[in-house]
């Protein structure tokens, strides 16, 4: 089953002697379950597509279906709604609340959407990430690799329809790396979850079901 489906997406920056393609007609589709990887040096527009999958920019042009909706016909206000339920964003450099414990941190989504946090999946999360033991830690207390775990936690918790993983080793040691691309794949597997993760590392990206290649704002090769 078709769960994202991207046509023909193009984003331009800037014009005349300014001008920059970030991103050149890019197409391609993601099965439910999937888990994708797209790979590329720095400026290759691999942030850029993931952004704009996400929807937290908008393209020059071209199109972005999540769930058969075409994300970008909706306003703002919808779009944030759909973007909070939807998507589930893991970031490079984590983005914790410092003030909020490991707890506070995975269920923040709940709380912002004004939902009720269900103790035995919160549990469940916990054990998962192999947290139950730091869930009342502030996020200065912890590991590089139990903070992306938090940050990982978050962004499952919600169910989302996708979760989009923006270079979630690049600020972790090699046996950090490890244990964040096991725990994606667990997720994967596991929980069924669709993953699609940007990196510029071919090793972390081979866990991936398919692997899908980048450069000058353009696919140039699927494996």
């Amino acid at each position: 089953m078709e769960i994202l489906k991207v046509q023909d997406l193009t984003k331009i920056y800037g014009k005349g002697t300014t001008k920059v393609v970030a991103l050149d007609h890019v197409s391609f589709m993601v099965e439910k379950g999937e888990f994708v990887a797209i790979v590329g040096a720095s400026g290759s527009g691999k942030s850029t597509l993931l952004h704009l999958i996400g929807g937290l920019d908008k393209p020059t042009s071209g199109h972005v279906f999540i769930d058969n909706k075409d994300i970008y016909q909706f306003d703002d206000d919808k779009l944030a709604i759909f973007r909070r339920r939807q998507i589930g964003l893991i970031y490079q450099f984590y983005n914790l609340i410092p003030i909020l414990n490991v707890e506070e941190n995975i269920t923040l989504p709940l709380a912002l959407d004004n939902r009720e946090v269900n103790k035995e999946a919160l549990d469940n999360m916990l054990n998962l990430l192999g947290l139950e033991n730091r869930r009342k830690h502030l996020p200065n207390e912890l590991s590089g690799g139990q903070q992306q775990r938090t940050s990982i936690g978050r962004a499952l918790i919600t169910n989302p329809t996708i979760i989009l993983a923006d270079e979630p080793t690049g600020n972790l040691d090699s046996k950090s790396s490890e244990e964040i691309v096991a725990l994606l794949k667990k997720s994967n597997k596991e929980l069924k979850q669709t993953i699609i993760m940007i990196t510029h590392n071919m090793e972390i990206a081979k866990v991936a079901d398919r692997i899908i290649k980048i450069e000058d704002g353009k696919i140039v090769k699927e494996v």
